[in-house]
C-alpha cells in the first residue's frame, strides 16, 4: 500500500473552504461557486487543522483548482477601505507618525527584556493551541491555575478531562511546566531569526524580493505555516512578491506577518513610522489587507515602546495610527481597548469578544488583534498579567502571548525586572532550525539586535 503524504494548507480541496469563508467576510458574494463545490462533493475547510482526510480526487481537486481562480477575480467591496499597497495605507491614515529626524537611542537590556518577553509569553501558549476555550479554563481552573499566572501543568488533572481536551500533540512534551528545559522551537521566534538575519545581510533596505530569497536559502518549508506555506509554495512555482501572496491564498489575512513584525519595531526605537513601512516590505511577501495590517501595527507598537517614552495605551495608539481607521482590523483594536476598559473581569471581556470575533478562524488576524489589545489593555503594562491574559483568551494563544510578552518586554525594561518564573525556565536557550542560531542565547541575540539598530542608524 503506497502511504500518502498530506502536506498541511496547500491543498486546492481544503483552500476552496478557506477561500469561501473569507469572501464571506470581506462581502463577496459567492452562493453560486458555493453551491457548484458542494454539488461537486467538496467539504467545508478543515476547522483546525491543516488537511482534511482523506484527499480528495483527482476529478474533485480539478474543480477546486476551477473554482480559486474564479474566487479570485471577485472583487471585494471593502478594497478601497482596506488597502494593501504602501501608499494607499499611508493616504488613508490622517495621523500617520511623523518620521524622526534623530533616531532614538537603542537600549540593550530593553532588547534583551523584549527577546525574554516573546519566547515566555509564546511557550506559556503553545500547550494550549488549538484548544477551544472552554478547555483552556478547565485546564487551568483544575490544576489551581486560573485566573492564569503561571504555567501550565498536567500535574494533578483529571484523567477524563485530559481526554476531553488533550494538549497540543507537538508541544506538550517542551512547554508544560514540568518538561520546560530551554525555550523550543517555535514559528514565532524563528520569524524574528530569520529578520534579524535580514536585516544583517540587506539592511533596512531590504527588498521583498530579498526577504523571499532569503527564505528559500535558510527557512525549511516544513517550518511554514497557513500564508507562509502558501506564499513558500507560489515562489517555487515561479511567481513574485506581491503575486505570492494573493495566488490561491485563502489565509492572506491570517495572522502570519504580525508573527514577523517585532524586530522591524524593536530596530526603530522611538520611530515607529519607519517600523511600519519596513514590516510592511516584510508582510506583502504572504499577506494583504488586514494582514498587513496587523504586521505594520504590531511593528509600530513596538517601536513606540521601544523609544522608552511610551506605556502601553501610547504604544497602542501609536499602532493604530499606522493603520487605515476605517478597515475592520483598526476596529477589533478599537473594540478590544473599549472593552477591556468596560469591564474588570477579564473572562467577561474575552466572553464578549468570542461573542464578536467567534465567526472567524481561530489563526485570522481579526480576532486576535481584538484579544491582543484588549489584553494589553487590561493588564496596564504588567508582564506577568499581559501574557496571561492574552493567552487565556484562547484563539492563537502562543502568537498572541508572544506579541504580548514583546511589548510587556519592551516596557518592563530590562531582564531583571521580568519574574523569574517566566525566564529562569528558559535557560538562555532558544532552540531553532534557523541555520547559525540553535541554542543562541537571549543575551546574545540582544547584542545582535543592538548592533543592527545602532549599524541602522548610522547608514543614511
Amino acid at each position: 500500500m503506497n502511504a500518502t503524504v498530506r502536506v498541511t494548507w496547500v491543498q486546492p480541496e481544503d483552500l476552496v473552504g478557506h477561500e469561501l469563508r473569507q469572501a464571506a467576510e470581506d462581502g463577496r458574494d459567492v452562493r453560486d461557486i458555493e453551491r457548484r463545490w458542494y454539488e461537486a462533493g467538496g467539504s467545508p475547510a478543515p476547522d483546525r487543522a491543516g488537511a482534511s482526510e482523506p484527499p480528495a480526487s483527482s476529478g474533485l481537486r480539478a474543480v477546486a483548482g476551477r473554482l480559486l481562480d474564479e474566487l479570485a477575480l471577485l472583487e471585494s467591496p471593502l478594497t478601497e477601505a482596506e488597502p494593501t499597497a504602501l501608499d494607499a495605507i499611508r493616504a488613508a491614515c490622517p495621523h500617520w507618525p511623523r518620521p524622526r529626524t534623530e533616531p532614538s537611542p537603542a537600549d540593550h537590556e530593553r532588547l534583551h527584556a523584549a527577546w525574554l518577553g516573546r519566547a515566555a509569553g509564546c511557550l506559556l501558549g503553545k500547550p494550549v493551541e488549538k484548544l477551544p476555550l472552554e478547555g483552556i479554563r478547565a485546564l487551568a481552573r483544575a490544576t489551581g491555575n486560573w485566573p492564569l499566572s503561571t504555567w501550565f501543568t498536567a500535574r494533578g488533572l483529571p484523567p477524563a478531562l485530559a481526554a476531553t481536551y488533550p494538549w497540543n500533540r507537538r508541544s506538550a512534551a517542551t512547554s508544560l511546566a514540568e518538561y520546560i528545559d530551554g525555550m523550543p522551537e517555535d514559528d514565532d521566534l524563528n520569524h524574528p531569526l530569520l529578520t534579524v538575519r535580514l536585516l544583517q545581510r540587506y539592511g533596512r533596505s531590504f527588498s521583498t524580493a530579498d526577504l523571499a530569497r532569503l527564505w528559500l536559502e535558510e527557512l525549511p518549508a516544513g517550518r511554514t505555516f497557513t500564508a507562509e506555506r502558501v506564499a513558500y509554495r507560489n515562489l517555487l512555482d515561479g511567481l513574485e512578491p506581491p503575486d505570492t501572496a494573493r495566488y490561491r491564498n485563502p489565509f492572506r489575512e491570517w495572522i502570519g506577518a504580525q508573527i514577523r513584525a517585532d524586530v522591524h519595531g524593536w530596530t526603530h526605537p522611538g520611530d515607529p513610522a519607519a517600523a511600519a513601512e519596513q514590516a510592511h516590505r516584510d508582510a506583502v511577501l504572504t499577506h494583504t489587507g488586514n494582514g498587513v495590517y496587523g504586521a505594520m501595527f504590531t511593528a509600530a507598537a513596538l517601536a513606540e515602546a521601544a523609544g522608552g517614552e511610551a506605556d502601553v495605551h501610547g504604544a497602542l495608539a501609536a499602532g493604530l495610527r499606522v493603520v487605515p481607521p476605517g478597515s475592520r482590523f483598526a476596529q477589533a483594536v478599537r473594540d478590544g481597548i473599549a472593552t477591556a476598559g468596560e469591564e474588570d473581569s477579564f473572562d467577561t471581556v474575552v466572553d464578549r469578544l468570542h461573542a464578536a470575533y467567534g465567526r472567524y478562524h481561530w489563526v485570522h488576524v481579526l480576532p486576535n488583534a481584538a484579544l491582543l489589545a484588549a489584553a494589553l489593555t487590561h493588564a496596564d503594562g504588567d508582564f506577568t498579567g499581559s501574557i496571561c491574559r492574552a493567552v487565556s483568551g484562547g484563539w492563537d494563544t502562543d502568537s498572541n502571548g508572544a506579541t504580548a510578552g514583546s511589548l510587556a518586554g519592551l516596557l518592563a525594561g530590562r531582564p531583571d525586572a521580568l519574574p523569574d518564573r517566566w525566564t529562569t525556565p528558559l535557560k538562555n536557550r532558544l532552540a531553532t532550525s534557523v541555520p547559525g542560531f540553535d541554542s543562541v542565547g537571549f543575551d546574545t541575540l540582544a547584542d545582535l539586535t543592538h548592533r543592527l539598530t545602532h549599524e541602522e542608524a548610522l547608514r543614511p
